[in-house]
């Protein structure tokens, strides 16, 4: 017992200490008024997105930036979703569509519409957009900067995160708990370690020159979490990489309901881990079950230092993330029951060979 309420309470104190340094360091995207010129290429995997897209499409074209392109990609859609694009496209010269083509064997389909993209772009730099955000003036001239000023190979941003239903408010905010207290973000840019390695594939702007020698894409054609695994290839490369909050300046609403983020979620957290069902199952263990196991100590003292570092660090991460504080402090309960969910459905679906996303086997 005595093990088991240490080991707690230093992966507690961990935690809480990484969140700090991320709440202190603020790693967010600045903005800037600088105006730069050079010709973007914004490319987006689109595969059923009839529902979303067209928010996305409005918002590039409302944006500040003067020189870009837009190429989108329709991965075999079985709704609507090339006839909106064609006909946005056929409005604005600056937007095209690419009609796909059927997944070659090896590769997972968005990795293979991000390459097919790249092949197409003629854009100084490549930004890759899901179909299901919105941004906002100043995103890309910001990108840019970054790029330029710390001589990037790879940005990447985690988008400021819209929960509009108690499905998404109890799943979605996990996303950034797990990443603003397992990962010091501002070591990403400052360690060639690929260890510390982590990357967003809602938002992955790339120097094109190096993408097109390297091929980001299809050295992991194969990878569920195809931008953890480039971001570590690009540090292997000793090339350097960032990975910041979006601050603002890009949102994205990733589900819509209950189900569907349970779903999504599930798909990729085991591969996370890599694929280690031992450490998602040790994290879990040490996530929940450790501050239950405090709790039966009835330690007063205890238990007060506990919950005041957790929600101290909910607190933390919320306000960074631009996330309602109170309502996650009230959900926490919630969370961590989904947390749970997820890391089942991903270990049965890993055992079963069942995950797929949106009609097709992974």
């Amino acid at each position: 017992m005595i093990i088991a309420i240490t080991v707690t309470l230093f992966f507690i104190i961990i935690r809480f200490t990484v969140t700090l340094f991320n709440f202190i360091s603020n790693p967010k995207l600045t903005k800037v008024n600088r105006q730069y010129t050079d010709l973007v290429s914004i490319l987006i995997p689109a595969r059923n997105e009839e529902e979303n897209i067209l928010l996305l499409l409005k918002s590039i074209l409302q944006q500040d930036y003067p020189n870009y392109e837009v190429i989108v990609y329709d991965d075999e859609s079985s709704d609507k979703t090339y006839t909106i694009c064609t006909e946005f496209a056929s409005r604005y010269p600056q937007f095209s569509v690419i009609k796909g083509t059927s997944l070659p064997t090896g590769w997972i389909g968005k990795n293979h519409a991000c390459h097919q993209l790249a092949n197409y772009a003629r854009g100084k730099y490549l930004l890759f957009l899901d179909a299901d955000e919105v941004i906002n003036k100043g995103l890309i001239n910001s990108g840019v900067h970054r790029l330029q000023v710390y001589k990037l190979a790879l940005l990447s941003l985690f988008p400021n995160q819209v929960m509009k239903t108690i499905g998404e408010k109890t799943t979605v905010p996990l996303l950034h708990y797990m990443l603003l207290n397992l990962i010091p973000l501002r070591l990403v840019y400052l360690t060639r370690n690929p260890a510390l390695a982590t990357a967003n594939g809602q938002f992955m702007f790339f120097d094109a020159a190096v993408y097109r020698q390297k091929q980001w894409h299809e050295m992991v054609k194969d990878e569920i979490v195809e931008d953890d695994q480039i971001m570590k290839k690009v540090k292997q490369a000793n090339l350097k990489s960032e990975l910041l909050l979006a601050n603002g300046m890009i949102s994205c609403r990733m589900y819509k309901n209950y189900p569907d983020a349970i779903n999504g979620f599930s798909k990729n957290a085991l591969a996370v881990f890599n694929n280690s069902i031992a450490a998602l199952l040790a994290y879990i263990l040490l996530l929940i079950g450790g501050p239950m196991i405090v709790f039966m100590t009835l330690n007063f003292n205890l238990i007060f230092f506990m919950v005041g570092l957790i929600l101290l660090t909910r607190i933390m991460i919320s306000l960074s993330a631009g996330q309602n504080a109170w309502i996650n402090i009230i959900f926490h309960p919630v969370q961590m029951v989904n947390m749970v969910i997820i890391a089942f459905l991903s270990v049965q679906k890993n055992l079963t060979q069942t995950n797929t996303w949106k009609g097709r086997r992974i």
